[in-house]
C-alpha cells in the first residue's frame, strides 16, 4: 500500500489551521464581557443614558474620547443606563 505523502501533508496543514483558529475565537469576545463598572467614562455614560432615557432623548450627546478603551467603557454605560 502507498502513502501519498502530499495529501498527508495537506490534511495535516488543514488539522493545524483550525486548530489554531479554534483556539483564537475565545480571546476575540473578551473586550466585551469586560467590566468598566468603576471606570470614570463608563460612569459618566450610565448617567447619561439613563438621563435622555428618562427624557425618551436618543444618545443626545455625542462623545469622542481619545482611547478607544474610554471610547467602549463611555459606551457600554450609556447602552446600559439607556435601557438598551
Amino acid at each position: 500500500m502507498k502513502i501519498n505523502f502530499r495529501r498527508c501533508a495537506g490534511t495535516i496543514a488543514i488539522a493545524v489551521g483550525i486548530g489554531i483558529g479554534c483556539l483564537s475565537v475565545p480571546n476575540a469576545n473578551a473586550a466585551e464581557d469586560q467590566d468598566y463598572s468603576k471606570n470614570k467614562t463608563y460612569q459618566q455614560g450610565m448617567r447619561e443614558g439613563k438621563n435622555d432615557g428618562a427624557h425618551h432623548k436618543d444618545h443626545s450627546k455625542k462623545r469622542h474620547f481619545r482611547r478607544d478603551e474610554d471610547q467602549k467603557a463611555y459606551e457600554s454605560g450609556y447602552q446600559k443606563g439607556h435601557g438598551n
